[in-house]
């Protein structure tokens, strides 16, 4: 039986009998006929849901996850680490120097940057991993089953994916990254807040480099 929402087919019903003569009666029909006409509104409702809420968690500019879906991923993430005693990191990055290149080039332009900043961070993360930008020129890569010494690996390649070539008219560009592992009792924050600590010890340490949690 055809499943079909606002005129159009997008499925199909199908009941099966065990018994050798058992062709379904005319009463069965109508109701799979019924069934089917209550059930393809229902399905399309849902998956204009479930898109809705996909291009809920993406930001718009770069197509990565927002900052509102790194939140929600994160604390789930922290505690399935905690759950089952697993591991978990969290890279926190950003651009050198972005003030200056949007003063340099413009804002719109800056956009472009932003956007391919986060095309060559996808290149070369995981996809287990979870990437996403959580305000500004900062994003952040959750690593589930990866240790810090993974995570801090993974930040050197994504800054030599970004540093690889230049970007529009800003000419090379470099990023910091900070690096936490998660610890035993951490919350999201905690865990955020270790990572975001230890990006501004590399920013303070001359920028373009990786600083990890220490006290990991």
């Amino acid at each position: 039986v055809q499943l079909r929402a606002d005129g159009l087919p997008i499925g199909s019903l199908a009941a099966f009998t065990r018994t050798a003569a058992g062709r379904l009666s005319d009463v069965e029909l109508d109701e799979l006929e019924q069934l089917a006409a209550r059930a393809g509104p229902a399905f399309e409702n849902a998956r204009r849901y479930t898109d809705a809420r996909a291009l809920a968690d993406i930001d718009a500019l770069t197509a990565v996850h927002n900052r509102r879906y790194f939140h929600e991923t994160l604390a789930r993430e922290v505690a399935r680490a905690h759950r089952h005693h697993r591991l978990l990191s969290l890279i926190v990055l950003d651009l050198d120097n972005f003030k200056a290149i949007n003063d340099k080039i413009g804002h719109l332009a800056g956009d472009g940057v932003l956007a391919e900043v986060a095309e060559r961070t996808l290149s070369v993360v995981r996809a287990a991993d979870i990437t996403c930008r959580v305000g500004g020129d900062e994003f952040a890569v959750i690593l589930p089953e990866a240790g810090a010494d993974d995570a801090a690996l993974l930040a050197g390649r994504i800054g030599r994916a970004i540093a690889a070539r230049p970007i529009g008219g800003t000419g090379i560009l470099t990023v910091s990254a900070g690096v936490a592992e998660v610890r035993p009792g951490d919350t999201p924050a905690d865990l955020f807040q270790r990572a975001d600590d230890a990006l501004y010890r590399a920013k303070g340490a001359g920028k373009g480099r990786t600083e990890a949690d220490g006290s990991s």
